[in-house]
């Protein structure tokens, strides 16, 4: 136990009234809620796509995008994930494993590593106008790629609704996809919105996020934000100054007691095991269960989801006749929309040593791109592989 922590404790390091009985499965409850959302349309200004562009980095570096990329890889899933809902996906050359579940994204040059992370040899075959890198790949990794030629923007962690839409919007200006951009950071802040609203004069329950190997999920992290966002009270983020604190003690679970577990795909036996089996949560079996994608990868489609599946496990009586926002809902009249101003982009500097709530360990390796990062986090059990999936 001891020696899966420490692997645990290292890939968090690197990165960034209860439920009725049973648990409330979350994977086709979002797509299904576009089938039958409300009928309206959003109509977002649009941020102006306008080049050169240049932006400031995770690294300190000012990188400069001389014109709109035809190419592009993504380092993350979250920045794959982002490429395709605001209309990039078909500039994408390169990605890893764990974007493959996106639509036609296993006809890309796989860039994952027989490891963890990327292979930097097949990134620079990817010969992308840009790369998209998360806030976990190294900087060394960045150095390598761009002394190799190529133009690397590395993120900063979102952890929050508000970076993720930053981030959305910038990609979208790095990457000439500006009213995409728009739209989708319209069509995630229309449903948070509306699970504000479904959730303003309920009572939040208490929950605890496992991650396996007695870790949790707690303040400063993506998935805190999104338990928060739809009505949620996460009680490891105030019972601990860590985003993800391990080894918590048996004793400790007992004592915060939820009263719902909010559980990934694969890891639902968590509430029949001791110490949950023996809280509120385990004895009423009250959990939400939520596509791992959508609590690990800070995108408007995570958000999306994320919100509404775990809205409506919270608050299933309130959530009951809900109108979500579907994406296609969201269009922007390029004629009529207000442009706002483009301006070179120097965010204010963050700590790089913060890790996102959303990122695995990343090592470099000049190996060919290979399929060895999920079987090896596989080994780690339910809250590792939750672990990979993040960027």
């Amino acid at each position: 136990m001891r020696t899966y922590a420490t692997l645990l404790i290292v890939l968090c390091t690197l990165l960034a009234g209860v439920a009725p009985a049973g648990a409330v499965s979350a994977p086709g409850a979002a797509t299904a809620a576009d089938a039958g959302a409300a009928d309206h349309t959003l109509q977002p200004d649009v941020p102006e796509c306008s080049y050169p562009f240049t932006a400031t980095d995770a690294t300190g570096e000012n990188v400069t995008v001389e014109e709109a990329p035809e190419t592009v890889t993504t380092l993350g899933a979250s920045a794959s994930q982002t490429m395709w809902d605001i209309g990039g996906k078909e500039q994408v050359v390169g990605l890893g494993t764990h974007s493959y579940y996106l639509a036609d994204a296993e006809s890309r040059t796989n860039v994952s590593a027989a490891g963890f992370g990327y292979s930097t040899e097949a990134v620079v075959g990817t010969e992308a106008d840009l790369v998209l890198a998360s806030n976990i790949v190294s900087d060394d990794t960045v150095a390598a790629l761009r002394d190799a030629g190529m133009t690397v923007y590395k993120f900063r962690p979102a952890t929050s609704v508000e970076d993720v839409a930053n981030k959305t919007t910038l990609i979208g200006k790095l990457t000439g996809n500006c009213v995409g951009a728009a739209e989708a950071n319209a069509w995630m802040n229309a449903n948070v919105e509306t699970a504000g609203n479904v959730t303003a004069d309920v009572e939040q329950p208490e929950v605890l996020v496992p991650l396996g190997g007695s870790s949790l999920a707690g303040d400063g992290t993506f998935i805190n934000a999104m338990v928060t966002t739809a009505g949620g009270t996460n009680l490891a983020a105030d019972a601990f100054d860590s985003p993800y604190p391990y080894g918590v003690s048996d004793e400790t679970i007992l004592e915060l007691d939820p009263e719902m577990l909010v559980l990934q795909e694969g890891s639902e036996s968590l509430i029949n095991q001791q110490p949950y089996a023996a809280t509120t949560a385990g004895q009423n079996n009250a959990s939400v269960v939520v596509n791992p994608n959508w609590l690990s990868q800070p995108a408007p489609r995570s958000v999306v989801f994320a919100t509404r599946n775990l809205t409506d496990g919270f608050h299933p009586d309130a959530a009951a006749n809900t109108e979500w926002t579907a994406r296609s809902e969201v269009t922007v009249d390029v004629e009529t929309a207000t442009p706002t101003e483009a301006v070179t982009e120097t965010p204010t500097p963050e700590s790089t040593a913060t890790p996102e709530s959303t990122e695995t360990t990343e090592t470099t390796s000049t190996d060919s791109p290979g399929f060895g990062g999920p079987a090896a986090v596989a080994a780690l059990g339910a809250g590792a592989a939750l672990l990979a999936r993040r960027d």
